[in-house]
């Protein structure tokens, strides 16, 4: 709109301009066409003494002519022309400025015209009663500049209100969109609250301010409040139903405690019963007592993933990480004596093999005068840690694998890294790896019995202890890397 307002009132003056040059034209013409020819009388302009008698177009021998009129004269065939320059000189023209000027119609019109070095000119043709031509021309320079000023002020003017437009614009939009913010704020606090467990509350709301159902902003901030309520119902549901169902766990895992206990001593007592009993029969007995030895593993590793999720508290004991990965390293060699087991722990300068016990023996007596790495936990909890760590990489892994634990002290944290060079997890199992009951390829690990309850504890374990779990996607093999702060 405001280019089009420019535009016109450009070709307006444009126009305007241009008028009143014709009339002063139309007036210059007449004065030249009622010039008598003084070519032999008469007085002539400055600069024009120096010229032959002849050679002077009338048109610019009468009062009146302003400078830069320009006068074109033809009898019988014989041109005279010239102009009056800016000093008040008389000028002649050119050859081709005379052919142009000659090329004009004698209507007794306006005309334009470009004469070279001159620049542009209006121009009238006409002719006298003795059939002479006379052609009188003013320059355009004048409007041309006045129009051009015009133009640059026009754009300064254009230019100052679209950045004054910009600037205001752009504050009555921030203030406009600042119950906007506010509302995005709410959200993104929202979004940062741990809403994945535990007991969830959601006291985020927008405030009634930014509810206002007569603006849209006010539309979308009561949307949310209405969403953010249902959803604080259905989190508080979901808690109560996973409470109800890990208090069940809890109690169920401790009332089976008694007959699994009642079952395997049952059945220990038929096995050593007096007088021989039927193959068969010791054969049942040696497998229900063997199954309520599963069963009470499994129910002991339910009832302790059920105290975790309560929130029990653990003990807060100095441990020695180093201490724990001996015996459990130990442990692991005793129990899978086919797979190489390397211990590499601070300070020791290399992993030492577990195949040779006096090594062992010797890490034990030295833990102590090795670099500290030293956490505050539960020691019999961060034990089970190590050892179901163990336990998966000889389960898992064929015979002959090299299981390789670490362990790091570094200021803040302690490290133990329980690597091995076997068939590695794989990538669709990685994502769910410490959730319950997720079990690997049977075809890997047969005869296992897991319960898929192994992993799930070391990870609700460490992260009670305030670490972390993780898996190395790049190993070779599989690796996992438990992190835990160090004692202060």
């Amino acid at each position: 709109m405001a280019a089009t307002t420019g535009v016109v009132s450009t070709l307006a003056l444009r126009g305007s301009l241009v008028g009143q040059l014709d009339s002063q034209l139309i007036a210059a013409s007449d004065r030249s066409l009622r010039a008598p020819d003084r070519s032999t009388e008469g007085s002539t302009p400055p600069a024009a003494s120096q010229l032959p008698a002849d050679a002077l177009p009338p048109g610019l021998n009468v009062p009146g002519q302003g400078a830069g009129t320009i006068n074109l004269f033809v009898h019988d065939g014989t041109a005279r022309s010239g102009y009056i320059d800016s000093a008040g000189d008389f000028q002649t023209l050119t050859t081709a400025q005379v052919t142009a000027l000659e090329a004009i119609r004698a209507d007794g019109r306006p005309h334009s015209v470009e004469l070279g070095t001159l620049g542009a000119y209006r121009v009238v043709a006409s002719t006298t009663s003795d059939g002479d031509l006379v052609v009188t021309g003013l320059s355009t320079e004048q409007a041309t500049k006045t129009v051009r000023e015009y133009m640059a002020v026009e754009a300064a003017v254009a230019a100052a209100g679209i950045l004054l437009a910009l600037v205001v614009g752009r504050m009555l939009v921030r203030r406009e969109l600042r119950p906007l913010d506010r509302v995005a704020a709410t959200a993104t606090r929202v979004s940062e609250l741990p809403l994945d467990r535990g007991e969830v509350a959601l006291p985020e709301r927008v405030d009634p301010v930014d509810t206002d159902a007569g603006t849209e902003v006010g539309q979308v901030g009561a949307a949310l409040n209405r969403l953010l309520g249902r959803v604080e119902h259905a989190l508080a549901a979901r808690q109560e139903s996973e409470t109800q169902v890990r208090q069940f766990v809890a109690d169920a895992s401790h009332e089976l405690r008694t007959p699994l206990a009642s079952i395997r001593g049952y059945a220990e007592l038929v096995r050593h019963l007096p007088g021989d009993l039927p193959p068969d029969a010791v054969r049942a007995m040696g497998r229900v007592e063997s199954e309520a030895l599963r069963m009470t593993a499994l129910v002991e590793d339910m009832l302790l993933l059920a105290r975790l999720d309560a929130g029990r508290p653990l003990g807060t004991d100095e441990v020695d990480l180093a201490a724990l990965a001996v015996d459990a390293v130990a442990d692991a060699h005793a129990a899978g004596p086919d797979h190489v087991w390397l211990l590499d722990l601070p300070g020791s300068g290399g992993a030492t093999d577990s195949d040779d016990p006096d090594d062992l023996d010797d890490d034990d007596e030295q833990a102590a005068c090795r670099p500290s790495a030293v956490v505050v936990g539960d020691d019999h909890r961060l034990q089970q840690v190590l050892v179901n760590l163990l336990s998966n990489a000889r389960v898992h892994t064929p015979a002959g694998t090299t299981v390789r634990t670490t362990v790091r002290a570094d200021g803040a944290t302690v490290t133990v890294r329980i690597a091995d060079d076997g068939p590695g997890i794989p990538a669709a199992l990685r994502g769910r790896l410490f959730q319950r009951f997720t079990r690997g390829n049977a075809a890997r690990s047969p005869g296992a019995g897991s319960t898929g309850l192994g992993l799930a504890i070391v990870h609700a374990v460490v992260t009670a202890h305030g670490g972390t779990i993780e898996v190395d996607p790049d190993a070779v093999g599989t690796a996992l890397t438990v992190t835990l702060p160090a004692a202060p």
